[in-house]
């Protein structure tokens, strides 16, 4: 078994079988019943632009990713909905208060940590003053013809599907 993976029920604490269940082997416990279903991790981006339409970009100060430039971006907690979280985000990261425009879309990618990520991507107009936050050690405005290397194709996506919106 990997590391990440279950050996014991967390309901009631028996040794978990794998078996086949919808098509698709699954740890089980064949005491409870109970199934470690595995889901992507739910999570946001926002895609801000400033009134020379260059992107919002944050270096992360943490895995993955670390040192890199990626839009600002996090993990959905359990009581927020996408959109409050995305919000939350760029304030925590950037300093900047927003409020959403629209959805841009959802974006699918694997990941080294979580194995696989569900992103969220919105367009946001934000306010505020820019000072990089909790989980990043800068973050600035790069034109879209000169962005640095940005290592989550999600984001390279929500970037290139926003601004092709735009000029239709």
């Amino acid at each position: 078994m990997k590391r990440r993976d279950f050996i014991y029920c967390p309901i009631c604490g028996e040794k978990l079988k794998m078996s086949k269940m919808e098509k698709r082997k699954r740890l089980i416990c064949p005491k409870c019943g109970w199934i470690k279903y595995e889901n992507p991790l739910p999570s946001v981006a926002a895609l801000v632009r400033n009134e020379r339409g260059e992107v919002l970009l944050v270096r992360r100060g943490v895995e993955p990713g670390k040192g890199k430039w990626a839009l600002p971006s996090g993990f959905i907690e359990i009581e927020e909905n996408p959109e409050k979280a995305c919000l939350r985000e760029l304030k925590e990261e950037t300093g900047l208060k927003g409020k959403k425009i629209e959805l841009i879309g959802v974006y699918s990618q694997r990941s080294r940590l979580y194995r696989k990520v569900l992103i969220i991507g919105y367009e946001i107009q934000a306010n505020g003053k820019l000072i990089p936050g909790s989980d990043s050690v800068d973050a600035k405005f790069f034109s879209v013809k000169n962005l640095p290397r940005i290592p989550f194709s999600s984001h390279r996506k929500i970037i290139k599907d926003a601004f092709k919106r735009n000029k239709k």
